[in-house]
C-alpha cells in the first residue's frame, strides 16, 4: 500500500517556507504550502490524510482560538510546530496544540523528515480506524435490519 505523503506547510516567512518545501519535495512528499493559517483553513479538505507543519509565529491565533477553529473545520491532522523562538511560552503553546513534535529553527532536516513520516503514518492509521469503525457500525446496523426482517418473515 502506498502511504500518502501529504504535508501542509504553513509559514509566513517566504524563504523558510520555500526552504522547507524544497526539503520535503526532495524527500518525496506532496507539499501544499500556505502563507497563513487562514489560507490553509480555506483550502483544507478534512478527508485528506497527512500532517501539518506550522510555524508558531504564523499561526496568527491564540492557542485556544486555533484549537477551536481547527475543531470546527475538522482539522485532525498531526501537527509539527516549528519556531524561531525556543522559550517556555512557545513550547507551552505547541504542547497545548497537541503538537506531535516541536522544532527550533533552523530545523534539523533529517529529524523533521522522521517526525513527518511518523505523523503521516499515525494520521493514516487513525483515518483507517475511523473508516473501519464507520463500516463496522454500518454493517451492524444492516445486520440488525436484516435480522429484524428475517424474524418477521418466519
Amino acid at each position: 500500500m502506498t502511504i500518502s505523503r501529504l504535508v501542509f506547510l504553513v509559514d509566513g516567512d517566504s524563504s523558510a517556507r520555500s526552504g522547507l518545501a524544497r526539503l520535503l519535495l526532495t524527500a518525496g512528499h506532496d507539499v501544499r504550502a500556505f502563507v497563513s493559517t487562514e489560507e490553509f483553513l480555506e483550502a483544507f479538505d478534512p478527508e485528506l490524510v497527512g500532517c501539518l507543519v506550522l510555524d508558531s509565529r504564523t499561526a496568527g491565533f491564540p492557542v485556544d482560538e486555533l484549537q477551536a477553529e481547527f475543531a470546527m473545520r475538522g482539522v485532525r491532522l498531526p501537527m509539527i510546530v516549528v519556531s524561531a523562538d525556543d522559550d517556555s511560552k512557545t513550547r507551552l503553546a505547541a504542547h497545548r496544540l497537541n503538537a506531535a513534535a516541536f522544532f527550533r529553527k533552523p530545523v534539523d532536516g533529517s529529524a523533521l523528515l522522521d517526525a513527518i513520516d511518523w505523523a503521516v503514518r499515525r494520521n493514516l492509521e487513525n483515518h483507517n480506524t475511523d473508516a473501519n469503525e464507520h463500516a463496522d457500525s454500518g454493517a451492524t446496523r444492516l445486520k440488525s435490519l436484516i435480522g429484524d426482517h428475517n424474524e418477521h418473515t418466519d
